[in-house]
């Protein structure tokens, strides 16, 4: 049986930019303004990096198709550099090969980086429809948030829910981003916004309003990752270990067979599963989570997928305040994918972050106590063909 990479692997130091429009800013120095946060926190020059991983989804334009870009635009002495993509995934598949290339022994201090400049690639933010004949399949009604109104449609009728007690769940959810996000010096949307603003706001696709769907943002993060050793050599803080990353994508199942009626993720609750296991650790020990609420209801379901809700449960859960800032267990503490918006290649690296500076204790304003794990989960591609990615970070054993 696979031993696993808990602990043997440790967040030596991050760094994250300020999501927004950033017009002013090329991928190129995005990258730049990560990295040089994270190598700063980690007290290393860039000549002790052994390898690097670049995550970038869809800014082809910018970015291209190899992680050239990264070496040349950091100025990293000669080493392996890979650029990686899995859709809405893709920072956390850059956190998940730098953390294997530590924790085999390959290196010992290795690079992970998102980037993803969204306003400059012409498509909205969303991935352009075409990208393969099963892409097609994933979006019955042409775009993401017709898909994602599918999501809710199926819940509701699998569990009996009253549509007035989910679209006011949804705007729950996003409310309490929003309260979140103005504490996130980093967030885009840094502006809290009331309950009957949510309600009354122009609709996307039923039942998603304007206020369900998350922003469109340019942004990038960053983590170095080492051995346990060389950081207990140079830190005299709390260490922040990788405990699990875990990914796990579709098969065809949800699309070939009348098995899944389309009310959650099968395969995010495989891979919280594995992750959990992985960690060594139950959903009950988790002190914060970061969820991939690209819509208000994908982070409600969500919750149920990760074990944190029973079925059915997530929508009074949310409506009874239970991932509130001041809840049993807080989500999207810095206001998520609503408040920063969705690059799509730094965006699992710009959670890890939140979860990162929660466990170092330097969150300032919306800094949460007594915080032992934190969860970070990404969703890319559609509920009913998607690749599901968690992770699970905690303080060094």
């Amino acid at each position: 049986m696979a031993q696993g990479i808990r602990d043997k692997a440790v967040i030596l130091g991050m760094g994250c930019t300020r999501f927004g429009e950033r017009w002013d800013m090329s991928s190129d120095m995005l990258m730049a303004e990560a990295f040089d946060e994270a190598l700063a926190d980690a007290g290393i020059s860039r000549d002790q990096i052994g390898a690097a991983w670049l995550g970038s989804a869809l800014d082809d334009v910018n970015v291209g198709n190899s992680a050239i870009p990264l070496a040349t635009a950091l100025r990293l002495p000669p080493m392996p550099v890979t650029r990686v993509e899995n859709m809405c995934a893709t920072g956390t598949e850059a956190l998940r090969a730098a953390t294997y290339a530590v924790a085999s022994g390959a290196v010992d201090i290795a690079l992970a980086l998102g980037v993803e400049k969204l306003k400059d690639t012409g498509f909205g933010g969303l991935p352009i429809r075409t990208k393969g004949s099963v892409n097609d399949l994933w979006m019955p009604y042409g775009s993401a948030p017709g898909t994602f109104a599918q999501l809710a449609g199926a819940y509701a009728a699998r569990h009996g829910i009253d549509a007035g007690d989910l679209k006011r769940a949804m705007a729950h959810v996003s409310w309490k981003s929003h309260q979140n996000g103005v504490h996130a010096d980093k967030a885009h949307l840094r502006k809290a916004v009331t309950m009957e603003t949510i309600l009354n706001a122009p609709m996307v696709a039923d039942p998603l309003g304007l206020y369900d769907c998350c922003g469109v943002s340019d942004g990038a993060a960053a983590a170095i990752i080492c051995t346990p050793e060389i950081a207990r050599s140079l830190s005299k803080d709390a260490l922040v270990s990788v405990k699990s990353v875990q990914v796990c994508a579709s098969n065809g199942w949800e699309m070939q067979y009348g098995e899944w009626d389309g009310s959650y993720v099968r395969n995010t609750r495989i891979a919280a599963g594995r992750a959990y296991d992985e960690a060594g650790i139950t959903p009950a020990d988790l002190g914060l989570t970061e969820v991939h609420d690209c819509f208000s209801i994908t982070e409600l379901v969500t919750m149920e997928d990760l074990g944190l809700s029973q079925d059915g449960r997530a929508v009074f859960d949310v409506l009874d305040g239970a991932f509130d800032a001041g809840g049993r267990l807080p989500s999207q503490i810095d206001g998520g994918l609503k408040c920063f918006g969705h690059p799509v290649g730094a965006s699992g690296l710009r959670m890890a972050y939140e979860v990162y500076t929660q466990l170092k204790g330097r969150a300032g304003a919306r800094q949460l106590a007594n915080i032992d794990f934190g969860l970070t989960h990404n969703l890319g591609g559609q509920p009913s063909n998607s690749v599901a990615a968690v992770s699970v970070l905690g303080r060094l054993e």
